[in-house]
C-alpha cells in the first residue's frame, strides 16, 4: 500500500527519540580502512542499513529498525591507516596525461533524499579528467557489459564538465574564479546529464582548498588550443598504423569524385582543388564541389561567399546545393557589386542542364542559435537531478515543464523544413539553396537529414559516419566554439550537432529496421563530443586543425603526432561492447546484378516508397529572376516576404505530399519521412534519462525487445557453430560472437550504461502537496492509514 508506506515513512523520521539515518551517519562517518566503508547504499556488511529500513517503511507489520549500538567520537583523520588504499595503484593515466591534484577521504554521495550515504574513497583531478577512486569494486554481476576503457564510471572528462557548485550551510552556490571560502560539498553537474555529489565535511581543509581550486581552474577558465589535451595525448600516444577505417573522410580529391560518380551529380557538378594552401576562403575546406559552369574566378572573387556548394544529388537529377550569404549590413555600393555577383551566379547555373533552383534563407525559417541555445538550457535542467525528493516533485508537472522548454518543437521544425526540401527534390524536381551566414550551422542540420530521408547509404553506419564528415567536419562546423570546448566564449555556444542527433533518433526510433546502427550508438557519439583524445569535435574547421598541426600543416602528421578520430570505436570499446552499437533487426539492402544495373542506370531509379503523385510542371524562366531578385533583396538586408508562393498554396503541397506518402506501405531501403504531429515527436530516453534509476523501465522499453533478439541470434550462432565444427569446416574469422547478456532479469531502460539500480518508492502525494494539507506535528501523531486520493482531490 504506497500509502500507508508513506505515512509510516514520513512519522518514523518525525519522532525526536528515534535518530534517523542522517543523523546516525553523520556521527560516525566510517573511515576508508574500516569494513563498512565503501559500502553500497542500502547494505551494510550484509545486512541492510538501518535508513533502507524506514524507507521501505513498516506497512503495520515490519520489523522496527534497531539502534545503533557503537557510536564513535573519534574523526577520520585520528584513526590510524594501517593499509593504503588498493585504488590508488590502480589510477589508470593515459599517454600524456598528468596527476594535478587530490584528496583523501571524499565521499561520494548517492543521490537519495538528500542524505550522506555513500562511498569513500580519494578524488583526484589531472589535465584530462576528474576521477574519483573508492572501494566500490564491481562484481561479476555489477559490472557493466558496455564499458568504455576511456572513461570509467566515476570519471568526468574536463570538457564534460558544465557547472560546479559548492554547498555551504545547506546553500547551493556556483564556483568560479578564486574562491575565498571552500564549500563543505562539490556538486558538479556534466555535460552528458549526470550529477555527482562529493562531500569533503571529512577531508584535511588543505586537499579540500587544492581539489577545489584545481578543479574549478582547469575546468572553468578560458583556454588556449594548444593546451588542450588533445594534444598532449596525440603527442605522446603510441600510433597505430594498423587500424582500416572503412569511413569516407572527405579529405583527398578522390572522395569526392566518388560521390559524385556515386549520386550521378558528376555531368553537372565537379570537384575544386582552387582552395588548396587555403587561397579561396579558411572557412571551407581544401576541396569541395559547385556547379561546373562557374569559373573559377568567380569563386576567387569573394572568398567563397555567393557560391553554390554542392551537397548532395536526387536520382531525378535534382540537387541540394548550400551557400554562405554576404552580410546584410554594408554600404550601397558594396551591397551593389554583390548583387550584380550573384545576379550572374544565377543566371550561369539556371540555364541546362540544371533545373530550377529554389532559395530557403534558414535563418528567417528556423529558429537561431540564441533560440536553440535557451530552449535546450530549459530542457536540461529537467534532467538534472540532485536527489530523488527533486525528483518526485517535478514529476506531476513533468509533462507541462517539457512543453515549456520549446526544445521538442525545434526538433519538430526541423524535421519538418527537411520534409519541405524533400518534397521540392522529389516531388518538384526543383534544386534546392539552402542559405546561411556562415552555411556551417543549420545548413548542416537539414542538408543532412534530407540525405538521411533520401539516401538509404547514409543509414548505414559507415555511410552515416562519412555524411558526418562531409557535410559537418568538411562542411566547417564550428563544434570548438558550439561546445566552447575553450570556454572563452558562451554566446557563441549552441548544441547543434546535438539537435541533429536527438532528429536522427526521431527517424531511428520510429523505423528501427531501416538504420544499420542503434541509438545507443546515437548516445555514444554524443558523449563522444566531450573526449579530447578525438580531433573530430574539436576543430572549427579543417584551416584550423592543419594550422595547429607540426610540421607543414596538411598531411603533416609525423610518426609522433596523430590525431585520432572517433570512427575508431575500438579506442572506447571493445568488440563485445561493440555489437550493441549495430541493429539487429537491420537488413542490408539487395544488390542489384549487371542486367538490373544497365537497365535502370539512366533512369536514376532507386526503390523509393513515394506514391504516385502529379509531377509540377517547372515554372516559366521569369520565375527564376523573380525568385533572385527577391533573395538577393532579403540577404541585403530588406524586408520581403519569406516565400514567393502562398503560405497557402506551400501548405496545400506540403500536406499532400506528406500525407499520400504515409497512406504507402514503407520501403527500409527508400524514401523515409518521420511523423511529426504531436505524439510523434518523443523525448530520447536513453540519453537524457539514463542516470535517474527513478526513471527506469524494469525489464521494458526498447531493452525487452533487443534482449530476446539478441539471444535469439546468440543461438542461431551458437547451432551454426556446432554445424560447422560437425562437419569439419573452419569458422570464418570475421563472425564474432555476440555479448551474453548475464542477469537479463535484472536489465532495464538504464541499459547498457548501467544494471538494474535501487530507487525510492514513489510517495502517493509529492512532499510539497503533503506539506500544503497540513501541519507535521499532526502527521507524525496519526495512525497508519491508507491515503485515498480521490477524497484529496
Amino acid at each position: 500500500m504506497g500509502g500507508v508506506n508513506y505515512v509510516t515513512r514520513r512519522r518514523a523520521a518525525l519522532q525526536p527519540e528515534e535518530p534517523d539515518e542522517e543523523s546516525w551517519e553523520e556521527l560516525v562517518p566510517p573511515p576508508p580502512s574500516c569494513p563498512l566503508a565503501g559500502t553500497a547504499a542500502g547494505s551494510w556488511g550484509g545486512r541492510e542499513a538501518p535508513g533502507a529500513m524506514l524507507g521501505k517503511g513498516a506497512g503495520g507489520s515490519g520489523a522496527k529498525p534497531a539502534k545503533p549500538s557503537f557510536v564513535s567520537y573519534v574523526s577520520p583523520e585520528e584513526i590510524h591507516i594501517k593499509e593504503p588504499i588498493e585504488k590508488e595503484l590502480n589510477l589508470h593515466l593515459l599517454p600524456g596525461e598528468l596527476l594535478l591534484c587530490e584528496a583523501n577521504t571524499v565521499l561520494k554521495c548517492v543521490q537519495e533524499d538528500g542524505s550522506n550515504r555513500g562511498t569513500y574513497g580519494k578524488l583526484i583531478c589531472t589535465n584530462f579528467k576528474i576521477a574519483f577512486l573508492g572501494d566500490e569494486s564491481a562484481s561479476d554481476d555489477n559490472e557493466p557489459e558496455f564499458k568504455n576503457m576511456i572513461i570509467g564510471e566515476n570519471d568526468i572528462t574536463l570538457h564534460c564538465i558544465d557547472h560546479i557548485y559548492g554547498v555551504y550551510d545547506e546553500k547551493k552556490k556556483s564556483l568560479s574564479g578564486q574562491l575565498k571560502k571552500y564549500p563543505e560539498k562539490l556538486i558538479i553537474y556534466c555535460k552528458d546529464l549526470r550529477v555527482f555529489h562529493f562531500c569533503l565535511r571529512y577531508t584535511k581543509e588543505e586537499e579540500v582548498k587544492r581539489i577545489v581550486s584545481g578543479i574549478v581552474h582547469h575546468s572553468q577558465t578560458p583556454k588556449l588550443l594548444k593546451r588542450l589535451f588533445l594534444f598532449s595525448y596525440a603527442t605522446a600516444a603510441p600510433t597505430n598504423t594498423d587500424i582500416q577505417n572503412q569511413t569516407v573522410m572527405f579529405d583527398a580529391i578522390k572522395d569526392w569524385r566518388e560521390e559524385l560518380e556515386r549520386t550521378k551529380g558528376n555531368m553537372k557538378y565537379k570537384v575544386l582543388s582552387a582552395n588548396e594552401a587555403y587561397k579561396v576562403s579558411e572557412k571551407l575546406p581544401l576541396y569541395f564541389v559547385v556547379p561546373m559552369s562557374l569559373s573559377e574566378e568567380s569563386i576567387l572573387q569573394y572568398q567563397g561567399r555567393g557560391i553554390p556548394i554542392w551537397c548532395w544529388s536526387c536520382h531525378n537529377g535534382a540537387s541540394l546545393l548550400k551557400m554562405s550569404a554576404f552580410p546584410k549590413e554594408q554600404e550601397d555600393s558594396t551591397s551593389q557589386m554583390h548583387k550584380i555577383f550573384l545576379d550572374g551566379v544565377y543566371k550561369t547555373i539556371n540555364k541546362p542542364p540544371y533545373e530550377v533552383l529554389k532559395t530557403d534563407d534558414l535563418s528567417s525559417s528556423l529558429p537561431s542559435l540564441q533560440d536553440i541555445q535557451a530552449a535546450y538550457t530549459r530542457f536540461k535542467q529537467l534532467f538534472l537531478i540532485d536527489n530523488s525528493t527533486d525528483f518526485w516533485d517535478t514529476d506531476v508537472k513533468w509533462f507541462s515543464l517539457l512543453e515549456s522548454t520549446n526544445w521538442l518543437e525545434i526538433v519538430r521544425r526541423c524535421l519538418k523544413k527537411a520534409i519541405e526540401v524533400v518534397e521540392y527534390l522529389e516531388g518538384q524536381n526543383t534544386n534546392i539553396l539552402l542559405v546561411e551566414e556562415n552555411a556551417s550551422d543549420l545548413c548542416c542540420v537539414i542538408s543532412s537529414l534530407v540525405q538521411v530521408m533520401m539516401d538509404s547509404h547514409y543509414r548505414t553506419k559507415f555511410g552515416f559516419q562519412s555524411l558526418i564528415q562531409k557535410e559537418w567536419v568538411m562542411g566547417g562546423h564550428c563544434f570548438l566554439d558550439r561546445c566552447n570546448h575553450l570556454r572563452q566564449n558562451d554566446k557563441e555556444e549552441a548544441p547543434v550537432f546535438l539537435l541533429f542527433l536527438d532528429c536522427v533518433w526521431q527517424l531511428v526510433q520510429q523505423y528501427p529496421p531501416a538504420f544499420e546502427f542503434t541509438e545507443t550508438y546515437l548516445t555514444v557519439l554524443s558523449d563522444s563530443l566531450y573526449i579530447p583524445i578525438f580531433s573530430t569535435f574539436f576543430f572549427n574547421s579543417q584551416h584550423q586543425k592543419d594550422a595547429n598541426m607540426p610540421g607543414d600543416g596538411h598531411n603533416a602528421q609525423s610518426s609522433h603526432f596523430r590525431f585520432l578520430t572517433v570512427w575508431d570505436w575500438s579506442v572506447q570499446f571493445e568488440p563485445k561492447a561493440q555489437v550493441l552499437l549495430n541493429n539487429p533487426l537491420y537488413v542490408e539492402k539487395p544488390k542489384l546484378d549487371k542486367s538490373q544495373r544497365k537497365t535502370t542506370r539512366f533512369k536514376h531509379q532507386r526503390q523509393l516508397s513515394l506514391p504516385l503523385t502529379q509531377t509540377k510542371s517547372s515554372p516559366k524562366r521569369g520565375f527564376f529572376r523573380e525568385e533572385t531578385d527577391h533573395f538577393i533583396k532579403n540577404i541585403l538586408g530588406k524586408r520581403i516576404s519569406k516565400l514567393i508562393n502562398s503560405s497557402d498554396e506551400l501548405h496545400n503541397n506540403f500536406t499532400e505530399f506528406y500525407d499520400s506518402w504515409h497512406c504507402k506501405p514503407i520501403d527500409f531501403h527508400g524514401l523515409l519521412l518521420p511523423h511529426i504531429e504531436g505524439p510523434g515527436i518523443k523525448v530520447w530516453a536513453q540519453r537524457y534519462l539514463r542516470w535517474i534509476p527513478e526513471a527506469q523501465l524494469l525489464g521494458g522499453g526498447t531493452v525487452a525487445t533487443a534482449t530476446k533478439i539478441l539471444d535469439m541470434i546468440e543461438e542461431v550462432q551458437s547451432l551454426q557453430k556446432k554445424m560447422d565444427e560437425k562437419h569439419s569446416r573452419t569458422v570464418p574469422q570475421g563472425r564474432e560472437a555476440l555479448p551474453m547478456l548475464r542477469n537479463s532479469a535484472r536489465l532495464s531502460s538504464l541499459f547498457p550504461f548501467a544494471l538494474l539500480q535501487r530507487h525510492s518508492l514513489k510517495p502517493v502525494l509529492p512532499t510539497s502537496t503533503w506539506k500544503d494539507l497540513e501541519d507535521e506535528d499532526d502527521l507524525a501523531k496519526r495512525d497508519d492509514e491508507f491515503v485515498d486520493l480521490s477524497e484529496v482531490i
